[in-house]
């Protein structure tokens, strides 16, 4: 696809998986100092949109030396902090949490943690893994995960709570992830939020994500990537949400053969961009050779 590049583009990505090379597939050589190259970009604003909080996200990016973003939406979802005017204090959006807070119809985490408690097959994740709008749970893979569903929306529905219930699976950990956050609440509810606040359009936004928790945006309007080492599951779901959806063309499955890298991580994003506005990675300079690490 080739178009002209917007006055500013909102570059929103997932950290885990997706920009991190902390899954099981190889890191092309090389594609993380592109990526810092290519959002040293004045007409690039960079927005992390992760299931971690502030502080794992502090920690990725002093671990994988990446770029301070302008924005990280955090808690997928539940949390945004703007980093424009100061990148050492991590306060919430105070506009962001007004938003969603109406949805839980004054209901509380512990509220919802106690709501839920009785259902079998829920284990909570630890107390860092948990915010005021964020209620999180592992879920056994043997578990059957339409029956936790059905479950959790009656209840919620009994309390008239308006909620999203995000699932998605830690490779490494091998289990089911769940979170309960307000309806919206979302990354792509974030992100739609952040476009207003900017006055920006879906077209001037790139989203790359590599999860089920990444699946609402990857199926929206959103232009997205999803990078090539997402698991097959993931894959034929988003394949599948954007045909239903009509959403087929603005979701692009990373394969490798940028720059001679393989599509995997920050490979993954810098092949997406290429394949929406080719001008903006027309002058990274691939200055070592982009083989599989």
């Amino acid at each position: 696809m080739s178009e002209t590049p917007p006055d500013k583009l909102l570059l929103c990505t997932d950290l885990d998986r997706t920009l991190l090379p902390n899954g099981e597939q190889p890191e092309s050589a090389d594609s993380r100092r592109l990526f810092r190259e290519l959002v040293s970009n004045d007409n690039i604003m960079l927005a992390y949109v992760s299931g971690r909080d502030s502080q794992r996200v502090i920690n990725a990016i002093r671990e994988y030396d990446l770029p301070m973003p302008d924005f990280s939406v955090c808690d997928v979802g539940s949390s945004i902090y703007d980093l424009r005017s100061s990148q050492e204090q991590w306060l919430d959006m105070a506009s962001w949490q007004m938003h969603i807070a109406p949805d839980w119809h004054r209901q509380t985490h512990a509220d919802l943690a106690l709501l839920f408690s009785d259902i079998d097959g829920l284990r909570i994740q630890e107390t860092s893994k948990q915010n005021s709008f964020k209620l999180s749970y592992y879920v056994s893979l043997e578990v059957k995960q339409a029956d936790i569903h059905a479950q959790l929306c009656h209840r919620l529905k009994v309390q008239q709570i308006k909620a999203s219930l995000i699932w998605s699976i830690d490779e490494q950990a091998n289990t089911r992830l769940l979170d309960v956050l307000p309806e919206s609440a979302t990354k792509l509810h974030a992100i739609e939020f952040l476009q207003s606040q900017l006055g920006l359009t879906h077209q001037a936004t790139l989203f790359a994500g590599d999860s089920g928790n990444d699946s609402q945006v990857l199926v929206s309007l959103v232009p997205s990537v999803l990078v090539a080492n997402a698991m097959q599951e993931v894959r034929e779901d988003v394949k599948l949400g954007a045909k239903q959806a009509g959403t087929t063309d603005a979701i692009y499955f990373a394969q490798g053969g940028f720059l001679g890298m393989n599509g995997n991580y920050s490979a993954g994003i810098l092949e997406g961009v290429a394949h929406y506005y080719p001008s903006l990675v027309a002058n990274i300079d691939p200055r070592t050779e982009c083989t599989e690490a």
